[in-house]
């Protein structure tokens, strides 16, 4: 197998992605109502282009998702944080995440000193994200390649889950790897009317709570 593509480094320089990332917090993220200081602090840390392919690292700050390869995406900021505010993270905490991506959002939840398992199907990006993660020396990840419906049963249960692709239902084993007391934020649906759903494990019962409309790319099954 060919190696990914290395990340190359930022046509703007550092500084102006420091400007941009204050205004996408004060903006996209405050201005919005997200509130938990400890979320705004990690995505005001993180340098969010260099998880970006460098023809669309100009993009990195936008208010919406940018492409990073593969026919796949990086989140909004918006998104990124609502989704991370909502798992209610406390430090310690093990999560999966199923789509790992570029390696952003892992790289949120580990500075917010979670332990994270995060699985993705296409070899190439998770390769990629090993590699950004590692550029910036971000530990408390490890990195999984599989079919994220399967989720990850031989490191569960989970104190939280997040799903950055939106299957078509809801899969019945990544609630199943979900602890007692734990939280799962999963967008669900066809592309053209998905819901992100909080799912939240109390005793051997289940409630799911809708929290907006989103548009997110589909979690893709592996081919038998």
């Amino acid at each position: 197998m060919a190696s990914p593509p290395r990340l190359s480094h930022p046509r703007q320089p550092e500084m102006d992605h420091a400007h941009a990332r204050a205004l996408m917090i004060h903006t996209q993220l405050r201005g919005r109502g997200i509130r938990d200081e400890a979320v705004l602090g990690a995505l005001a840390h993180l340098p969010r282009h260099r998880f970006i392919p460098d023809e669309n690292q100009d993009l990195a700050y936008r208010d919406g998702p940018v492409g990073i390869g593969e026919g796949q995406t990086i989140s909004q900021p918006y998104v990124v944080a609502l989704m991370t505010e909502a798992l209610a993270l406390e430090p310690g905490m093990k999560v999966l995440e199923v789509g790992t991506g570029c390696g952003y959002q892992a790289a949120v939840l580990a500075t917010l000193e979670a332990d994270v398992h995060s699985i993705e199907i296409r070899d190439r990006l998770s390769d990629r994200a090993a590699e950004t993660l590692a550029c910036l020396s971000i530990g408390g990840v490890t990195l999984h390649h599989g079919d994220g419906h399967d989720g990850l049963p031989a490191e569960a249960p989970f104190d939280r889950i997040i799903v950055t692709a939106a299957p078509e239902v809801l899969p019945s084993e990544l609630q199943e790897q979900l602890r007692p007391g734990g939280r799962m934020l999963i967008p669900v649906g066809p592309r053209d009317r998905q819901k992100l759903l909080l799912i939240q494990r109390i005793g051997g019962q289940f409630t799911t709570t809708e929290l907006l409309d989103v548009l997110f790319v589909p979690l893709t099954r592996r081919s038998t």
